[in-house]
């Protein structure tokens, strides 16, 4: 039995009510952050002989040293090789369309010449090293693997080294293919906190990155931010969420799948349906009633709707758009008549999936931009992953002669009253008189 929370844009407690649905406490307790800080130490002293014993106690893998942990490159291409032609074509061709919009992204260095012939400017350069951690066992997400690997081949990333848990030993195939196909450099067989520590602070076998981005469970999301700072992450990401604004127009199965898309995640995923047609949001929970039992993932979807969805009526698409925003939801479908008018209101969103033929799933696999997308409301702040989160900007600064005679006297002044006379005197040795 469904049981979703209805909502009305209306009623005198309504924003507060909205903030409680969407409210989302993904902090880690006392005793995850205790055995994560355990299993981070212990591998920064320890290195390999750590990652093999934490390897060996929580993924049950059969190995005698970390050289037994590394999947060949070959390893990966024989499995591209292996895997059903058609899978093996819908990967390459999401790669291709997640490349070629990736490429859009990169940024270019560039310099202008003042008049007295001071030159400034950026410098990009991209990182030399990036991990990425993509989930194992039962939840093996091929699409992630293109998602983050393929950006940081773009920004031209020297080295994508990729750790994916294999507990028993199980291997999956499609994983392997995605990352043949992203040109992942280097694959190690372990996952957890103690992957995330070895990408972190190396280890005899595995060389320290710069940034490590990809999903994991708490104890991975718990070490990327302990270890944020000797290295960079992407993100904490928290469940997947979904908001439609529907304009009643739209097929109302068609829609509840759409909400169903995100709630199949897990049972903290949350799905929201905004529209200020009462009648098309009756319809809607009628055929989420009627769908729902059709779905391999009933139980997940059931429980997702009834703890953190909500279909809220608003008087028109104004207030839609104002709910919209504040929300800032990870995926927003603007299924109306002009979605690209509706879409330049819109402030805060992860991707805008625009119109009645563009579901969110295809974002997630095929359509070009990362799915890699800001959750709990941090699209506020914070922006989908992509080649810029690869590279790095530079300031340049050539100060001529002649510059020097201005710029020298402006700092001069400012130090001073900064009482940073060393500073101040730098700056002056350069003046003439």
């Amino acid at each position: 039995m469904v049981d979703i929370t209805q909502l009305d844009a209306a009623q005198a407690d309504f924003w507060p009510q909205l903030e409680t649905l969407l409210a989302w406490e993904g902090v880690s307790d006392d005793k995850v952050t205790s055995i994560v800080k355990e299993i981070l130490d212990a591998v920064k002293q320890r290195g390999d002989s750590a990652v093999l014993e934490y390897s060996r106690r929580f993924d049950r893998v059969k190995a005698e040293s970390m050289a037994d942990l590394e999947i060949s490159l070959d390893r990966a291409h024989a499995a591209l090789e292996s895997i059903p032609q058609p899978q093996r074509e819908a990967l390459e061709a999401a790669a291709e369309r997640v490349r070629q919009y990736h490429q859009h992204q990169k940024q270019d260095s560039w310099t202008y010449t003042e008049a007295d012939g001071t030159v400034l400017g950026q410098q990009i350069t991209a990182l030399d090293r990036a991990g990425l951690y993509v989930p194992g066992g039962k939840a093996a997400y091929p699409s992630s693997v293109l998602m983050n690997a393929i950006p940081a081949k773009v920004a031209g990333v020297a080295e994508l080294i990729m750790v994916v848990p294999t507990p028993d030993g199980d291997v999956n195939e499609l994983v392997l293919a995605a990352a043949a196909v992203a040109g992942v450099d280097r694959i190690f067989a372990i996952g957890g906190a103690q992957a995330v520590a070895a990408l972190a602070y190396g280890t005899e076998t595995i060389p320290q990155v710069d940034k490590i981005v990809g999903p994991g469970n708490i104890f991975v999301a718990t070490a990327k931010g302990m270890v944020y700072g000797t290295v960079g992450i992407d993100m904490i990401a928290g469940p997947s969420e979904i908001l439609v604004i529907c304009d009643g127009k739209t097929d109302p199965d068609w829609i509840a799948m759409d909400l169903f898309s995100q709630a199949e995640h897990d049972e903290d995923a949350q799905s929201i349906l905004i529209s200020p047609d009462a009648d098309f949001l009756v319809k809607v929970n009628e055929s989420i009633e009627r769908l729902l039992p059709t779905m391999e993932r009933k139980d997940i979807i059931t429980k997702s709707l009834n703890a953190r969805a909500a279909l809220i009526h608003v008087a028109d698409m104004d207030k839609a758009v104002e709910v919209a925003n504040f929300i800032a939801a990870e995926h927003l479908e603007l299924s109306v008549d002009e979605p690209m008018e509706m879409a330049k209101k819109i402030r805060h969103a992860g991707a805008i999936f625009l119109g009645r033929y563009t579901p969110e799933a295809l974002g997630d696999y095929c359509a070009g931009p990362n799915h890699v997308l800001p959750t709990s409301r941090t699209a506020r702040f914070s922006s989908p992953l992509g080649v810029y989160d690869f590279q790095k900007r530079s300031s340049l600064i050539q100060v001529s002669e002649q510059g020097a005679q201005t710029l020298g006297k402006v700092a001069s002044v400012l130090a001073r009253g900064e009482s940073l006379t060393a500073h101040a005197r730098s700056a002056e040795y350069r003046l003439k008189d």
